[in-house]
């Protein structure tokens, strides 16, 4: 039996035990207050508004499902902690996903967050740069698990575009292109990052990788 379902039978028979001059009803703990702490970029108006179905319900009896139902219809919560304080409060810690680019999914804008998860787009000042992905978000997925594994600092690119002959271009915040040939384009891509600073290749707008164990530069 689960803790909190312990706690709230011992309140349960502690209440209907009580014999006082002033006498506790279980009314008492129904849920009037709600605490939201730790959102940043998620109002606290939108997920009290989200939280309208249990309110009012008894604190004793509510379940972290019940909650957790109705926090996650908001696509831009990753997580939560819950904590109830009696007798009419509930306090909960939000945490927040992390958009890493803009993809468009059925002719509508989403963010993607660091899981390649679908975050409902609304303008955000601190992710106006981030950069727009032109693929399927399965082919994206793949790609990106790949440049985490060469730790490829995606904040130089402006600009994802996957291709049906099964390759990648990438565009950078300084309009450098980046053409990756459909095999093996992990070498590529850490070839380039030991090439971008160098005083020799810094005058290039183009570096093509598509022709196997060839770089034209243009």
């Amino acid at each position: 039996m689960k803790k909190q379902t312990v706690i709230a039978i011992a309140l349960f028979i502690l209440l209907t035990t009580i014999t006082s001059k002033e006498k506790i009803s279980i009314s008492e703990f129904n849920l009037k207050k709600i605490k939201i702490s730790n959102n940043q970029f998620i109002k606290e108006g939108e997920i009290k508004k989200l939280l309208n179905p249990i309110y009012g319900k008894n604190l004793l009896f509510l379940s972290n499902l019940d909650i957790k139902q109705e926090l996650e219809k908001n696509s831009f919560i990753e997580s939560f902690k819950i904590k109830k304080k009696y007798p009419d409060t509930l306090k909960i810690e939000i945490f927040e996903k992390k958009p890493i680019a803009i993809i468009f999914f059925k002719k509508k804008k989403y963010y993607l967050s660091e899981k390649i998860d679908l975050i409902e787009f609304k303008s955000i000042k601190d992710y106006e740069n981030l950069p727009y992905v032109f693929a399927e978000r399965d082919e994206f997925e793949i790609f990106y698990n790949s440049l985490m594994q060469i730790n490829f600092p995606i904040r130089l690119i402006k600009k994802f575009t996957f291709f049906e002959s099964n390759r990648w271009d990438l565009e950078t915040s300084n309009k450098t292109l980046i053409k990756l040939p459909s095999k093996n384009y992990t070498k590529s891509l850490e070839n380039y990052l030991n090439l971008k600073n160098k005083n020799n290749f810094k005058k290039y707008k183009v570096f093509d990788y598509r022709l196997n164990n060839q770089l034209i530069l243009k």
